[in-house]
Formats: structure tokens, C-alpha cells, sequence
């Protein structure tokens, strides 16, 4: 009698999310609960609200001479126009509080909470996913990725260029990250057409969204919401992001374009290879492109000019998923019409569609569980109360590395620009300020650090977009951890180089 040994694998993306929900709260039970006071700016009744770690509310009068008391850096003006509208943190005001350990009940109910605060995004994706099950169904994707194959044939490397410095474009302007979740699903098998593999297609997007988020010039929610906690212009310090951009664009794509050179000649280099068949089924990929209709080529006209609005919409009326959402609604209702699908095979396809994006909705949803325990369970100002007193008054050379580690960390536990921004840079702009580094050079240590920790944090994006085109965290963590190294290289030299000039 034989007996066949089982092969351990890779725990899917939702595994791996409550063993990282599961050690945060373990944490909530180790790390001693605290709390800064917290300043915010009540419009309605002209006051400086300030609400101290133990809850007590007290009100000032809206002044410079009110902030410099404070120790708070934000300019006057950011506060009294809306511009820093979230709870900032005085500086100095940390004390520690009553613990409050997230237990099993408060563990359990979190991926709930997480749905609920993120069904603005678990919408989308379900919309998006009907769209894409009915026109996979009608085999529209497959044709047009059939006529194009043919256009690009030869100079496939084109697309991994392009798609990158778009995104990064839309990252560093716009902050262009979640909305790119609508992107994979067009996307892989264009990728897959034309050679490449599902790892390729991710690295084009995420990393470009990565990129252009970490070396952010007018991104308003990070690079903005920054600088005005920091009391200091957007522009101060822009060129040494720039030239960071640029280089740090240029090493990606070079570091992606290596790789699916590899793929393109020898599949078997693939991460993903032992999935090739199972993508390309998925994709419609394998065997012969079915004739390009006129109904597909109209519905994919329709598909694309829907994209184009999104742009509009997210550059121009600055829309959030609710817009979003419903332009893809939109989509849906006229796509019913032109698709030439009978009525009910139309919604079974929707719903279908809808269907297979379920895991995704799911790892969105338990990925902000795990920030909503440790909010919950009072941890985070601790962390960055600790690590702000272990770099205080050090070397501005070593202060600045140091800082830029020090905002991964702080990344992992706050996976939100803004609130990072609004929460940490109040604190460490006067110890910069100390050890003689400008402020700007602490916002590019900022950026830098979040963009880093955001290759691959799980409470991030990455876990979602991974489940977009089912591949494993393990797969991706092997191709992404040496470009990770180099990045981090790069950036820690551009802010030492900031630091001495």
C-alpha cells in the first residue's frame, strides 16, 4: 500500500488575513493602550475642538497664537478653508489609557464592521464583475483580444511601458490605487495574449499605482493633506519627488520588462505557470478567437467609453466609489440592450459574474477588520509615541533612514494616506525640525515609507487584486521582494541626498 505525501500550499488570501487579524489582536492584549489629544476645527461654532486622551472636550479660539500653543504645525488657513478637516494630534499629549483587548467576540465581529465600511468598494466590484461575466459570455473579450494580438504582435513590450507610466501618472496626481481594481479583469487577458503572464499584468498596474502613490507631487490626499499638517507648501520638496518618479518608474519597468522577456520566451519561468492553462481557460485565451461582431465590438466601445467618464469623473469631480459605482451601473443597463443577450441569460450572466468576484469583496472587507481592531483596541498612537521618542535628537543623516522606517511600520497599522498624514506628521515635523532637517524632507520619508510597506502589506490593496486573477500571496511576495529592495535602495539615497543639499 502506497501512500502519496500531500503537498503543503500556500493559504488563499483570506487565510492569510485572519492569521494577520488574529496577531493584531493578540496585540491589542501586549501593547499598552494610549492616545494622543486630538484637535479639530468645528466650522459650525468657529472653535478649535480639542478632545484630550481621556475624552474631556475643551474649545480655543481659531488663532495662529492657538496653534502655537498647541505645538501643532498646520497653517491657520489649512484648518478655517476645510483642508485639514480630520482630528489632528498634539504633539507632546500622548498618555496612556485603559486597555481595551479586542477578544474573540470583538475579533469575530470586525470583518463584519469591515464589510460595512467598505461596501462602497464591495459594490464596485460586484458591478464590475457582472460586467465582466456578461461579456465573457458573449465571448467579446476574447474576440477583441484576438484582433489586437494581431495589431501588437511584435511590440507587445509597448504595453507593459505604457500601462505603467499611466498608472504612475494617475498615482502621484491623483492618488489613483483602489480604482485600479477595475482595470484587471480587462487587462490580464490582453497580457495573456500577447505572451506574458497574470504576474506581468499585476506588476504593470499595482506597482505603477505603488510608484506613482510613493513619489506622489500633487497627490491631494497624501502629498496635500501632508503638507498642510506640516504647515509648509505642496511644493517644497517637489522636485526631489519628481526626479524620484521618474527614476523609480524607470527601475520598475526595466526590473517588469526583464521578467516577461523570460516568460514570453520560456513559459515555464512563469511564477504562475502551473496556473497558465487554468488563466488562459478563464480568460478565453485558449483555442481559437471566436468572429468580432459587430454587437461586441459596440459593447466593448460602450465598455471603454465608460472608462473614459471614470477618468473625467476622478480627476475633474474628484468622484468617489458612489459615482463610480454607478456609472458601471449604467454600463450594466445599456449593455442590456446592445449585447443582443435575452433578458433572463442576461441577469443569470450578471449575477454570475457578480458571483465570482465574491472572494475579492470578502478579503476587501476583512482587510479593514484588521485596521478597525486596532484602532479599536487603542495601539496606534502607542506605536507612533514609541517610535517618536527613539528617534528624537539623533544624527540628521541616520534621524531621516530612521524615519523613512519608521513610516513603513506605521504604514502597516495605518493603511490610510490621510489618516496617517494627519495623525503622524504633527509629531515628527518638529523632531525634523530639531535635528535640523526641513519639513518637506519628513513628508518625502512619509510618502516613501507608506509607498514601500504598500507592496505588500496584507491590510492593504494587494490581497484584493491578487484574488482578481487568483494568485497566491507566496507567488507574488517572489516576484515583487527584489524590486521592493532596489525601490527602498533608491528612495533612502534620495532622502539622505535631500537631507545634505
Amino acid at each position: 500500500m502506497s501512500t502519496t505525501k500531500k503537498k503543503l500550499s500556500f493559504p488563499s488570501a483570506i487565510t492569510v488575513l485572519f492569521i494577520v487579524l488574529i496577531l493584531a489582536a493578540l496585540l491589542t492584549y501586549m501593547v499598552p493602550a494610549g492616545k494622543y489629544a486630538k484637535m479639530i476645527y468645528d466650522a459650525d461654532a468657529n472653535v478649535f475642538e480639542i478632545t484630550s486622551p481621556s475624552g474631556e472636550v475643551t474649545t480655543m479660539p481659531p488663532t495662529q497664537e492657538t496653534l502655537d500653543t498647541l505645538g501643532v504645525t498646520g497653517s491657520l488657513d489649512k484648518f478655517l478653508d476645510g483642508s485639514l478637516h480630520k482630528p489632528v494630534a498634539i504633539p507632546g499629549s500622548y498618555e496612556r489609557v485603559a486597555q481595551q483587548p479586542q477578544g474573540f467576540f470583538e475579533t469575530i465581529k470586525s470583518p463584519v464592521s469591515g464589510i460595512y465600511e467598505t461596501i462602497d468598494i464591495i459594490l464596485f466590484v460586484f458591478i464590475l464583475g457582472g460586467i465582466i461575466g456578461v461579456l465573457n459570455h458573449m465571448g467579446a473579450f476574447s474576440a477583441g483580444i484576438g484582433a489586437l494580438s494581431k495589431i501588437t504582435k511584435g511590440k507587445e513590450f509597448i504595453l507593459i511601458i505604457f500601462i505603467t507610466t499611466l498608472i504612475a501618472a494617475g498615482g502621484t496626481t491623483f492618488g489613483l490605487a483602489e480604482e485600479t481594481i477595475a482595470l484587471y479583469p480587462i487587462m490580464v487577458p490582453v497580457f495573456l495574449a500577447a505572451g506574458y503572464d497574470a504576474i506581468t499584468c499585476i506588476a504593470s498596474i499595482y506597482l505603477g499605482s505603488c510608484i506613482g502613490t510613493m513619489f506622489s507631487t500633487i497627490n491631494p490626499f497624501s502629498i496635500g493633506v501632508a503638507s498642510n499638517a506640516a504647515g509648509i507648501s505642496m511644493a517644497n520638496g517637489m522636485g526631489f519627488r519628481t526626479v524620484g518618479l521618474i527614476g523609480a518608474t524607470a527601475l520598475t519597468i526595466i526590473y517588469i520588462l526583464i521578467y516577461a522577456k523570460k516568460v514570453k520566451a520560456d513559459p515555464s519561468k512563469s511564477l504562475c505557470y502551473d496556473q497558465l492553462q487554468e488563466h488562459q481557460k478563464k480568460y478565453g485565451i485558449a483555442g481559437e478567437a471566436p468572429k468580432f461582431t459587430g454587437r461586441m465590438k459596440l459593447s466593448l466601445m460602450i465598455f471603454g467609453l465608460t472608462f473614459a467618464v471614470l477618468v473625467w469623473g476622478l480627476v475633474s469631480q474628484h468622484w468617489w466609489f458612489d459615482s463610480m459605482t454607478a456609472l458601471f451601473l449604467g454600463c450594466s443597463i445599456l449593455l442590456a440592450f446592445v449585447t443582443g443577450i435575452p433578458e433572463k441569460d442576461y441577469v443569470d450572466q450578471f449575477i454570475a459574474g457578480a458571483g465570482d468576484l465574491m472572494g475579492v469583496a470578502l478579503v476587501v472587507g476583512v482587510a479593514r477588520a484588521v485596521n478597525i481592531l486596532l484602532e479599536n483596541g487603542l495601539v496606534s498612537d502607542t506605536i507612533l509615541n514609541f517610535f517618536s521618542n527613539s528617534i528624537a535628537g539623533i544624527n540628521p543623516v541616520l534621524f531621516i533612514v530612521l524615519m523613512m522606517l519608521v513610516f513603513i511600520v506605521l504604514g502597516f497599522f495605518i493603511n490610510s494616506s490621510s489618516g496617517l498624514a494627519t495623525l503622524s506628521i504633527p509629531i515628527m515635523a518638529p523632531l525634523a525640525t530639531a535635528v535640523g532637517v526641513n519639513r518637506e524632507v519628513i513628508i518625502s520619508a512619509y510618502v516613501f515609507g507608506q509607498g514601500l510597506i504598500s507592496f505588500i502589506t496584507p491590510t492593504g490593496l494587494i490581497l484584493a487584486t491578487l484574488a482578481m486573477v487568483d494568485i497566491s500571496f507566496d507567488k507574488w511576495l517572489k516576484f515583487v521582494m527584489p524590486i521592493m529592495g532596489i525601490i527602498a535602495g533608491f528612495s533612502g539615497i534620495l532622502l539622505v541626498v535631500q537631507v545634505l543639499v
